[in-house]
């Protein structure tokens, strides 16, 4: 298989539950691999390499696994209760996906580019209501953020579990019902991380099923279960003749939908607009090779450029029927369509 046939297909691969035969040639990296970051982290903890503290209290919600597991949304139901408890949180986020990623710090405004910040960072900054900074450098991203906003006194970082430059009060870990697929590191596997890292976490979330395999190895802190419930569908904008900017899902069981999403698990968007009693009888897309399989006739696995040209057929066709797309936090409302 060509190199690049390879790496867009090792996310399905690696969700197998088992190392198939066709990774077996990267076990040597992901060796490789789990040395390196072993090394690193007792470098860390030794004091070879320094860690820095900010004056707040910073709250780390991450994963040992590549790719998305419901951080961002429960980022935002800790920053609602941290609110309520009396607490005045910011956040901070690496900025995935936005082109000012590398260029130092930007603080989110519900006006800014996605382009510049990230999609996940914007949706951050609109839903929860408290000052939003990114930067690839989380400790200048949290001085910033501090030096910005004084009242802020504790900072709540989307992702950045393996940043351990930033010194943190608490680590809480989210996994989804994927789990940790086939258990290897990277490249062979999803794991960042190996699951012994669980030990010195405060808290594991799960956002789907427990993995037993998961679940004994992080046997000694505490577990949650997390539930994203998608109660309406929020207009985009764009589409003629909507009947209002807000509907629930069940007053478009007699449409015909078609399904789109990129966030990481893009199956339990699917499974989750179509068991609100949505329509969605049309073919679905997805950029996550993960889920091909998981619901035949529901999720289509292709390649970019068709994935383009179906999109482009689909919108074509949203004048009779509709486009859901699954927003990045599937906090209340995660699902759009137009």
């Amino acid at each position: 298989m060509a190199a690049g046939g390879l790496a867009s297909s090792l996310p399905r691969r690696w969700y197998e539950r088992r190392l198939i035969p066709a990774l077996w040639p990267l076990l040597p990296l992901s060796w490789l691999f789990a040395g390196l970051a072993g090394l690193r982290r007792w470098l860390f903890r030794c004091g070879v390499l320094r860690t820095q503290r900010l004056p707040a209290p910073v709250i780390v919600v991450g994963n040992l696994t590549v790719g998305g597991s419901g951080k961002t949304p429960l980022v935002l139901w800790l920053v609602e209760r941290l609110r309520e408890a009396g607490w005045r949180p910011g956040i901070i986020s690496g900025g995935y996906g936005g082109s000012g990623r590398g260029e130092g710090v930007h603080a989110v405004a519900p006006g800014s580019s996605p382009a510049l910040v990230g999609d996940e960072p914007l949706l951050l900054a609109r839903r929860s209501g408290v000052p939003v900074f990114v930067g690839r450098d989380r400790v200048a991203a949290g001085q910033a953020l501090l030096a910005a906003h004084g009242e802020c006194d504790v900072i709540v970082s989307d992702d950045g579990l393996q940043h351990y430059r930033l010194q943190r009060v608490v680590e809480v870990v989210v996994f989804d019902g994927r789990g940790v697929g086939n258990g290897w590191l990277l490249p062979a596997g999803p794991l960042r991380e190996p699951l012994r890292r669980l030990a010195g976490v405060a808290a594991v979330v799960w956002n789907g099923r427990r993995e037993p395999l998961v679940a004994d190895a992080a046997r000694d802190c505490p577990q949650f279960d997390m539930r994203l419930i998608g109660q309406r569908f929020v207009a985009a904008g764009g589409l003629a003749g909507a009947p209002a900017d807000s509907c629930e899902a069940a007053s478009l069981r007699a449409c015909k939908l078609y399904a789109l999403a990129g966030i990481g698990d893009p199956g339990r968007f699917f499974c989750a607009t179509a068991g609100a009693g949505a329509g969605v009888r049309g073919p679905s897309l997805s950029r996550s090779p993960s889920l091909h399989g998981r619901r035949p006739g529901l999720c289509q696995q292709r390649s970019a450029a068709d994935d383009r040209e179906r999109c482009g057929k689909m919108c074509a066709d949203c004048d009779r029927r509709g486009l859901a797309s699954a927003s990045r936090s599937g906090y209340q409302r995660p699902a759009r369509w137009r």
